[in-house]
């Protein structure tokens, strides 16, 4: 997959045929999409391209948005990359951009940029400055320019809505094996290792404390969560805690995890964990004892767990 930084970067020689969406967890729905776009780009000799946006759209139109998304814009590239699709562009949206008219999306972007001879679109579709353009337009445009649109049905488009909120609704409320499910992969958090304030190491386990740059991430719920990350090329299980260690007075939310057989120093590493299950809520002990016990009985339910469903 070749990766483009703005529609005004890309060149092919070949024509390519197109959708455009933000594919936002690159789940189910998405992949049937894409595998559509894909078989067609193989059939019709031309190449397979996305056009996403980045920005998302509402947060530069909607001041107050507090959108959060499934994925960091550099989880989203990571998972289409092994789509097989040929070609990601990834365009900035801007107020200005928001500002084109259909028609000028459509014949400098689409036609002239990006040589678009078929266009794989939802049946609900809309586009061009404040959105007035719809499938019916894009197929009167494709008499004039010279492409072909291919409509993705009401079921289908309806299963990614579906999806993609069912997923969201999921890991708010902790559910990550169902959101895993939805997802057909484990979600991720990404993000470097950061110095916290080192009391998992005063209590026998040291923490990864993982700091997230992008406010749009979401988050799951607070809760303590069986986690694998790929570190050095050596898969590791551990246990991590999104929360606010209210046992030893803590506030802000931290994302820390405790890896199992691993003695590295991990501070300024960018690592990417997948969450696997959800143990329990965070609580607040009564003492430092009390959450020492907890956490020796999540590391024994975390062992199981990992020795029943990801034991070779």
């Amino acid at each position: 997959m070749k990766e483009h930084l703005g529609a005004y970067t890309f060149k092919s020689e070949y024509p390519t045929v197109i959708t455009i969406g933000t594919f936002d967890g690159v789940h189910a729905g998405h992949q049937k999409i894409i595998e559509k776009l894909v078989n067609t780009a193989k059939i019709s000799n031309m190449e397979s391209a996305i056009l996403t946006f980045f920005p998302h759209p509402r947060m530069v139109l909607q001041k107050e948005s507090d959108i959060k998304l499934i994925n960091t814009i550099d989880e989203r590239k990571k998972l289409l990359s092994d789509s097989g699709i040929d070609h990601l562009i990834i365009h900035p949206f801007t107020h200005q951009f928001s500002r084109l008219t259909a028609q000028e999306f459509v014949r400098d972007i689409l036609v002239n940029k990006l040589n678009a001879k078929k266009i794989i679109i939802g049946y609900d579709h809309r586009f061009g400055r404040n959105r007035t353009a719809d499938i019916n337009t894009l197929k009167e445009f494709g008499k004039e320019y010279d492409f072909e649109v291919e409509e993705i049905g009401k079921q289908e488009i309806e299963d990614v809505a579906v999806s993609s909120t069912k997923i969201r609704k999921s890991l708010m409320e902790g559910n990550v094996e169902q959101a895993n499910r939805y997802l057909k992969q484990p979600f991720m958090l990404t993000g470097i290792v950061v110095k916290g304030k080192g009391l998992g190491k005063d209590f026998g386990y040291p923490t990864a404390n993982l700091k997230i740059e992008e406010n749009y991430k979401l988050i799951p719920k607070n809760g303590v969560y069986i986690a694998r990350a790929v570190i050095d090329e050596i898969p590791y299980f551990g246990m991590m805690n999104i929360g606010t260690n209210p046992t030893v007075g803590g506030t802000e939310q931290t994302i820390e995890t405790y890896f199992f057989m691993l003695d590295k120093d991990l501070y300024g590493q960018k690592l990417e964990i997948e969450l696997l299950t959800r143990i329990r809520d965070e609580k607040s002990f009564d003492s430092i004892e009390s959450l020492k016990r907890a956490m020796k009985q999540d590391e024994a339910f975390s062992s199981q767990f990992i020795k029943d469903n990801y034991a070779e």
